[in-house]
């Protein structure tokens, strides 16, 4: 640069005067536009809403596109199907609408969560009831198997259309993060066995965000059943190896707790977020005694929970057969 020429500093660049001045002026203004716009796109990319139940019409699995491919999108509940004929009611037998419901949300995968087919569970049961309804989802579904599905001998119903072979526990992947079906009949399976291979996968399978899913709840304050202690041990390895989230059914209502840890105390930046969501259609319960640690409760309305799983963070929303999110909150994997 001359003695004396004149000057001026632009963004970190410093500029000259004249002819040449002016055109390395505008490339900058140009490239600073075109920077700022990229920021506000990457910005601004909206969460994808929840989607409301179509009024009408079978779900099938497929029919609307797949959730975006950052995160896996998850639609869980239990206790759903009522025999082959019974009547429908606001209050009852409402399994139909539910499935509908959890094909709106385009999920990819599809977690019943046990007492999938009342009374007893038999293949002639599955085939009759939760086959018109939940069953159009077949294709996506990863079942956890009931006390209802043990009414028959060894809950061959359930392992017969599922085409799944007892003892009923597995894991699967969806996207980044692991999840547990697990059986908590203790009473008829060895759950101590069970247990052990838990411990074993979870170690051979570290995860940053794992759920663990089962039919009985290690808490609820619904009125018919409540905690169930029997899946304390489950929740012990779980909790050991920092599991997120654990979905249970068997109380008829929706609640959420709080992180806990498995002996029922609140720890809100170690604990296990679990949810009760028994609201799959067959029929609902009442309030208990409230929990502690219990955050929402409703018993009024069936509806399904969906889960958005991204990298290292989840949202979740608890939506109703009238398409309203009545519960829904983010939170970071532990």
């Amino acid at each position: 640069m001359a003695p004396g020429s004149p000057e001026r500093a632009y963004a970190g660049a410093v500029l000259t005067s004249g002819p040449r001045a002016t055109a390395r002026i505008l490339a900058v203004v140009i490239a600073l536009t075109a920077s700022a716009s990229l920021v506000g796109c990457s910005a601004s990319v909206p969460e994808q809403a929840a989607q409301s139940p179509g009024a009408s019409g079978t779900p099938t699995a497929g029919l609307a596109p797949a959730a975006a491919s950052t995160t896996y999108r998850i639609v869980a509940a239990g206790d759903i199907a009522c025999p082959p004929g019974s009547s429908v009611t606001p209050v009852t037998c409402r399994q139909a609408d539910t499935a509908r419901l959890a094909a709106a949300q385009s999920p990819h995968a599809v977690v019943p969560l046990g007492d999938l087919q009342y009374e007893r569970g038999s293949l002639a049961d599955f085939q009759g009831s939760y086959a018109s309804s939940w069953g159009s989802l077949k294709s996506i579904t990863r079942p956890v198997v009931g006390n209802h599905e043990y009414k028959t001998a060894g809950a061959a119903g359930y392992y017969a259309y599922f085409g799944r072979k007892s003892p009923g526990y597995y894991a699967w992947n969806a996207g980044s993060w692991r999840i547990y079906s697990l059986n908590s009949n203790c009473s008829i399976i060895d759950c101590a066995a069970e247990t052990a291979w838990l411990r074993r996968d979870m170690d051979a399978n570290p995860r940053k965000c794992q759920i663990i899913t089962m039919h009985g709840p290690r808490f609820s304050s619904g009125l018919e059943h409540g905690n169930a202690p029997y899946v304390a041990p489950f929740w012990r390895v779980a909790y050991n190896h920092r599991a997120d989230i654990a979905l249970a059914g068997h109380d008829h209502d929706y609640e959420r707790f709080v992180r806990m840890a498995p002996d029922g105390t609140k720890r809100p930046y170690r604990g296990i977020r679990s949810f009760v969501v028994g609201t799959g259609g067959k029929s609902l319960y009442h309030l208990g005694t409230r929990k502690p640690g219990s955050a929402y409760f409703q018993a009024t309305r069936f509806g399904v929970l969906r889960l958005d799983l991204g990298a290292s963070s989840y949202t979740w929303r608890y939506i109703t057969t009238d398409g309203v999110v009545r519960d829904q909150g983010t939170s970071n994997c532990l």
